[in-house]
């Protein structure tokens, strides 16, 4: 995934020491064996030689067939948005995967009596409860013009995934005429960081027109910030505070 991925933890400070040092280990050890197995830069990794005809889909481990499962699923949902088959050089569920490890380190953590936990992945948030005891944790989202001021502060319902041009440049790719992203950035929120990291992808690629699949989902709300830094938001996306100019789609 090559990434940096941060875990906070909130909390009696008199938890057990060991089994706090266990858990988050575990948690860490999802994380690395989801590198190990998705990343596309190192060649050795089941997903590498998946690409290049090496192995079959019979021969890859169970995780990729999960993952593969889950991008079809997000395709579908996104009405082909989201499509990982359409990457130049193979399959590459990249835009799903990381949202998906975050997803489920967070679960070695979640006997530990926390009040809160997250799991950060490059800026996309899996989290459970909040900083204290019936509080919800709240992410900020930034300007794609300028990554030092916010443009909103989201209330997390336990995931919250950006995706856009304006930290790696155009590295998404529109799957029906092969072009570059469509707007800076988009923020999906919902109860999923694999799901809606997938979505956000789908989001940036598709444009304020897409926001109509993402209120199509039940659980899921987006969130789109153009080049002049004009925000459309799906119908109950969850922000507290918005700093930027707000637009109907």
């Amino acid at each position: 995934m090559g990434t940096i991925v941060t875990i906070d933890l909130y909390g009696d400070a008199h938890l057990d020491k060991s089994d706090l040092s266990r858990r988050v280990d575990a948690a860490e050890g999802i994380v690395r064996e989801a590198d190990e197995v998705f990343s596309t830069w190192k060649s050795h990794s089941p997903l590498s030689r998946l690409r290049r005809g090496e192995l079959t889909l019979g021969e890859v481990p169970a995780d990729v067939l999960d993952v593969l499962e889950l991008c079809r699923t997000a395709r579908l949902l996104s009405r082909g948005w989201f499509d990982p088959w359409s990457m130049p050089g193979g399959v590459d569920p990249t835009g799903l995967v990381k949202g998906w490890a975050a997803q489920r380190a967070l679960d070695p953590l979640r006997e530990l009596g926390l009040s809160g936990a997250l799991v950060n992945a490059a800026g996309d948030v899996a989290s459970f409860g909040g900083p204290a005891p019936g509080e919800s944790f709240r992410i900020g989202v930034v300007r794609p013009s300028n990554t030092k001021r916010l443009a909103c502060v989201v209330k997390s319902p336990g995931a919250v995934a950006t995706s856009g041009t304006y930290e790696r440049g155009n590295h998404l790719v529109n799957p029906f005429t092969g072009m570059a992203c469509a707007t800076a950035s988009a923020t999906v929120t919902g109860p999923d960081l694999g799901l809606a990291d997938a979505l956000a992808t789908a989001l940036a690629l598709c444009g304020p027109s897409g926001l109509e699949f993402v209120n199509a989902l039940a659980s899921y709300e987006g969130l789109i910030i153009d080049a002049s830094d004009v925000s459309y938001a799906s119908d109950r996306f969850p922000m507290t505070e918005l700093f930027l100019t707000s637009r109907a789609a």
